[in-house]
């Protein structure tokens, strides 16, 4: 089941970061957000209704899941379809793929779960092969506000993404039916975007064009509804670290896609930069006998990153 919900997450997040980009244009971030998880949301609160497993929460895990909406749902999403106007979606994703770190982290900080050592070495080849991934751009630009915009809000974009991890891994931990919190904090994302969008005083008409709505559904229904359904549930049956494995893996679909569709063209130092992130994700996995051994010998709420 883990290989299916796996394969799920890297097909999937791999095809939706140039759906992100078919969806730059005349239409404000904030609203193609809302536009997206208002329909994830009616798709996935339907669904839970007629299979009856919408379950009640306490007002506590409401409160949690407004934070995890505002993470994942929300912001995470506004840095990455603003990064979008700057950087490569491609590029996007090899950042986002850095999630993996940034889980052991917060991992750490909110479990108490000391990261191996080996996660310097990681870290290290991480960062460094962020640098040698947009060498040929620093070089050729400087540091432009544009570039150094882009790779930030990429950055964090991620963070947000991760604390989400940190709030689903807590459902999980008090025993919360994982598409229950994720349709509610899908909801509440959904209504902190379309607040900001009105504060903002943006239009929220849509554009209607093949591209744009194509992109919009497809976001909204695979994008949202199934891979953070699949991802999130990983997280709850081997824990958030380990389920960020899977982001080892969907850069190499997002990056050849866009060098088909959106044009990048490689060059040295970006498949060196790619390497070393890559190399950085996988030292997190160096013990994959402890991964599975843990996988059958604990509960969800028991699993500790690799290490551990």
């Amino acid at each position: 089941m883990n290989a299916v919900l796996y394969s799920l997450v890297v097909v999937i997040w791999g095809t939706t970061w140039i759906a992100i980009f078919l969806q730059q244009g005349t239409v404000a971030a904030p609203v193609s957000i809302f536009w997206r998880f208002a329909l994830a949301t009616f798709a996935i609160m339907v669904v839970l209704k007629v299979m009856r497993r919408l379950r009640t929460l306490a007002l506590r895990d409401h409160l949690f899941c407004v934070l995890q909406g505002a993470c994942v749902f929300g912001f995470n999403f506004w840095c990455f379809y603003t990064a979008a106007a700057w950087i490569n979606t491609g590029l996007e994703s090899v950042i986002f793929s850095m999630a993996v770190l940034f889980n052991a982290v917060n991992s750490f900080l909110f479990f108490g779960q000391k990261p191996p050592a080996r996660f310097f070495l990681a870290a290290l080849l991480g960062l460094t092969g962020i640098v040698a991934l947009f060498w040929h751009d620093l070089v050729g630009q400087g540091l432009s506000g544009t570039l150094l915009m882009g790779i930030g809000l990429s950055a964090l974009g991620t963070l947000g993404f991760s604390m989400g991890n940190m709030i689903s891994l807590r459902h999980q931990r008090n025993g919360l039916e994982t598409m229950t919190t994720n349709a509610w904090a899908m909801l509440y994302g959904t209504l902190i975007m379309g607040a900001i969008a009105l504060i903002r005083g943006d239009d929220f008409t849509p554009e209607w064009t093949l591209s744009y709505l194509g992109a919009l559904v497809y976001l909204a229904l695979f994008g949202s509804v199934i891979a953070f359904g699949a991802y999130f549930t990983l997280i709850g049956r081997i824990g958030a670290s380990n389920a960020a494995y899977s982001t080892l893996l969907f850069p190499l679909v997002a990056l050849t896609i866009s060098t088909l569709f959106e044009g990048y063209v490689w060059h040295m130092n970006a498949v060196f930069g790619l390497v070393l992130i890559l190399l950085g994700n996988l030292v997190m996995f160096a013990r994959p006998e402890k991964w599975f051994r843990g996988r059958y010998s604990a509960g969800p709420a028991s699993v500790a990153p690799p290490g551990k």
